[in-house]
């Protein structure tokens, strides 16, 4: 009985699912089981560092580093009021890494602060270059905010002086979430040296904001590392815009004075008190004259106004008297200066 001969149309069509099923084109060759394929062109190969991988999309991370720059002004505003001096500050980057080539880039020494953000796990790290902190708690101290480069680490006098600012840039960043979930930052302490660090493994995929930060004629770096299996879940609630709402969150306001936590390393540091009048003036030939003895009239209306300088500084009026048989002065007003 003759063979039927196959139609063009059903030739092609297995050729179709041939190369279909083979992710080649109709009229190409498919290699055969055992043949050398093709080598992949050049423009094909792309290069993937697993030991830096990159878990947010590029539309997530556009939306993370642009939530990040409002941070950074919002910060930096807060941070020059605090400093009495402009701060600039400046985003440089937003990625992850691995926790060992975090470590890698910081210096040495280097001022780092371990904290938590109460309810989320894992302990993320802010670092503050040594000369930037430095430069910070001189200008805290009342000088011009600008100390010459040392490689000794800071005092513990020097990081309490500068937990303040930390603490500004912590609760700055927690609040920028507020809209998603309330956080509360909580620092552990600080160390200068990552050897001493035993927290984080060494391969802990960290998400890194960067900033360049400055004032006065000081510069140097400021980076925030977050475990990324703490903060994942915020960032993709946050980038989905469940939580958003029709009208912007303000910018968070400075806390008022008051709302400052009291330090206790400062409970037994002596403050000098100073009670003062004034009205008695005297001719520098008569004050040469002075001696043992000599008797000075007061005014009888100003020895009752009575000046009290808390360590050189205005703050009371008073008036004077007598208290289980020692003078004393009560205070009648505060000094608005």
């Amino acid at each position: 009985m003759p063979e039927l001969e196959e139609s063009p149309a059903s030739f092609l069509d297995a050729e179709r699912t041939t190369a279909a099923a083979s992710g080649g084109e109709p009229g190409h060759a498919v290699p055969q089981a055992g043949e050398p394929a093709d080598a992949p062109k050049k423009g094909d190969v792309r290069i993937h560092d697993f030991r830096n991988p990159m878990l947010l999309s590029p539309g997530e991370l556009r939306k993370l580093r642009a939530h990040q720059e409002e941070f950074v002004q919002s910060a930096a505003s807060r941070l020059s009021i605090h400093l009495g001096l402009e701060f600039s500050l400046k985003l440089t980057g937003v990625k992850t890494m691995a926790y060992q080539k975090l470590a890698e880039g910081w210096g040495h020494p280097a001022h780092l602060t371990l904290f938590k953000m109460e309810p989320l796990r894992g302990v993320s790290i802010l670092e503050i270059s040594s000369q930037l902190g430095l430069c910070m708690v001189d200008r805290l101290m009342g000088g011009p905010g600008h100390v010459l480069p040392t490689d000794q680490e800071m005092s513990e006098i020097e990081k309490v002086l500068l937990e303040q600012s930390v603490q500004l840039l912590l609760d700055e960043w927690c609040g920028r979430w507020s809209n998603v979930r309330e956080l509360e930052p909580v620092i552990l302490g600080y160390e200068s040296n990552d050897g001493f660090i035993q927290t984080t493994p060494p391969e802990t995929i960290m998400l890194v904001v960067s900033m360049e930060a400055g004032f006065g004629g000081c510069r140097g770096q400021i980076q925030m590392g977050f475990p990324c299996v703490a903060v994942d879940p915020l960032i993709r609630r946050f980038c989905k815009g469940a939580a958003t709402t029709a009208n912007p969150t303000p910018p968070a306001r400075p806390p008022p004075a008051a709302a400052w936590k009291w330090n206790t390393c400062f409970d037994d540091v002596c403050v000098p008190v100073t009670a003062e009048w004034e009205g008695l003036e005297m001719t520098a030939r008569q004050i040469l004259a002075l001696k043992v003895g000599d008797v000075l009239p007061l005014d009888s209306q100003r020895a009752q106004h009575i000046n009290v300088r808390v360590a050189d500084s205005l703050q009371f009026q008073g008036r004077p008297g007598t208290l289980a048989g020692q003078w004393a002065v009560e205070l009648t007003q505060a000094v608005n200066r």
